[in-house]
């Protein structure tokens, strides 16, 4: 014991043979394996081995900065993650330089973004060689954000001449943060602009948006709204006075406002053909029998008519349940859609991600026992799905009819074949992310760069 070097909670570690000049890895003697942050992974033939081939992010928050690293696949096991899912994971072994020693580690090769350090060192790579006081950090070595970009210097990219703006409410999400990563990451100016600090001036000579503090918005070649309810109307002003002055905009004020009024997009959906569950929609409480009757009684969905994210949707499971909720909210004149209940899909829905006519991810979505709805935020979890034809179809049809660049598109899975549920003109980044391990993010910059024709090298 007494010749075991003294390690903290946290420590930098390099493996040359990697590529990786410097890596945050925190030390964790409950974890027998160590693993390493990695996407991407491709498993390939050299030399009568397999080796694989993946990509890093190094540094957390960041994924401007991405290094190619491959090596000797020695084996594949099944690893319990800390929310208790069981996966495969690939096994390398290679070496790493932590302060002034060098030697082999076993590296498991796992999605960590959203854990706060990219790489985890495990007790077999301590075992005989350190001790860990958890009460210190860097014991070993440090580096200052000065020397680690320093050592990332080579992988910035120029600047392209692009400026984007996020036009949203909260800059620490994950989908607003991630946008501004990805953005960064191709070359471009990425500001962040708070959806209620800005406002403008009508003029038919020199219309304008100004930022709080009397900063003139002139300057921006696209905008990605990020636009929550409570100020879709403020927001979409913003978006239609921005268009006006010439800048694009991801999804345009009237694709959003469209997006929002259920009642209007099902309307919408019905007119060109796209298979809804059963929805109906009255004014009087005397008509509410017969509502029900019309979507082929209870269980049946009860929507608010401005929800979203699952929220202000009730499942009403009999016909006088039904009644009370509906006639309670028409009493304080609430519009509210009426809706069929698929019982068949078992609190299972699918998330499309439709970026300019194309679904570039998708996943299935499972509510929590005793939930109908499977939101993600809201407990329900998520997996990577392969959707079908008919189903990509329908994704890529519903975003067009609401003439919507970036789409969440979700759909339900019936015995009558797959309905429409709803689509969202903000979908959320974090779920698909990580249930499919696709940078969707880039994809909405890359679309951005597409309309302007803006080439990276």
């Amino acid at each position: 014991m007494e010749d075991l070097e003294i390690i903290g909670s946290e420590e930098w570690c390099i493996f040359e043979g990697l590529g990786i000049p410097a890596i945050k890895a925190r030390v964790d003697s409950g974890a027998k394996t160590s693993s390493l942050q990695a996407t991407n992974i491709k498993v390939f033939i050299k030399g009568a081995h397999e080796w694989v081939k993946f990509e890093v992010n190094p540094i957390q928050d960041n994924r401007s900065i991405a290094i190619d690293c491959q090596a000797r696949l020695v084996d594949r096991r099944t690893v319990k993650s800390s929310s208790g899912i069981s996966e495969e994971r690939y096994v390398i072994k290679t070496p790493m330089t932590l302060g002034n020693q060098t030697f082999d580690i076993e590296l498991t090769l796992a999605s960590r973004d959203t854990m706060e350090f990219r790489m985890l060192l495990g007790r077999e790579a301590l075992s005989n060689r350190y001790i860990v006081n958890p009460a210190k950090s860097f014991v070993i070595q440090d580096f200052t954000t000065t020397e680690v970009t320093s050592k990332y210097s080579n992988y910035f990219k120029e600047k392209t001449g692009l400026k984007i703006a996020i036009l949203a409410s909260n800059p620490e999400l994950y989908s607003n943060k991630r946008l501004v990563e990805a953005g960064e990451a191709r070359g471009h100016e990425m500001v962040f602009l708070n959806v209620e600090h800005a406002y403008m001036k009508l003029d038919a000579h020199s219309p304008q948006i100004r930022y709080r503090g009397g900063n003139i918005l002139n300057e921006f070649d696209a905008i990605i709204p990020r636009i929550k309810p409570a100020v879709t109307f403020y927001a979409c002003a913003l978006i239609r006075q921005f268009d006006n002055l010439g800048v694009y905009c991801l999804n345009s004020a009237e694709a959003i406002t469209q997006s929002r009024d259920k009642l209007f997009a099902s309307q919408l959906f019905s007119k060109n053909d796209i298979h809804i569950p059963i929805t109906g929609f009255a004014k009087s409480p005397m008509d509410t029998k017969d509502l029900i009757k019309m979507v082929n009684g209870a269980p049946l969905i009860i929507k608010l008519l401005e929800s979203t994210q699952g929220k202000g949707v009730v499942l009403a499971e009999t016909n006088k349940a039904a009644e009370s909720v509906i006639n309670a909210f028409k009493s304080v004149q609430t519009n509210i859609l009426v809706q069929e209940f698929i019982k068949e899909a078992n609190g299972q829905d699918i998330r499309c991600f439709v970026v300019n006519g194309k679904v570039i991810a998708s996943m299935q979505r499972q509510a929590e026992k005793g939930e109908f709805r499977a939101n993600i935020h809201q407990g329900g979890k998520a997996s990577i799905i392969k959707i079908t034809q008919e189903e990509k179809k329908l994704a890529i049809k519903a975003a067009k009819v609401m003439n919507l660049a970036v789409a969440g598109v979700d759909i339900i899975r019936s015995n009558k074949g797959p309905l429409l549920l709803e689509v969202n003109s903000s979908p959320g980044l974090e779920g698909i992310e990580n249930a499919t391990g696709k940078d969707i993010a880039n994809s909405m910059i890359m679309a951005i760069e597409s309309k302007l024709k803006v080439a990276i090298k």
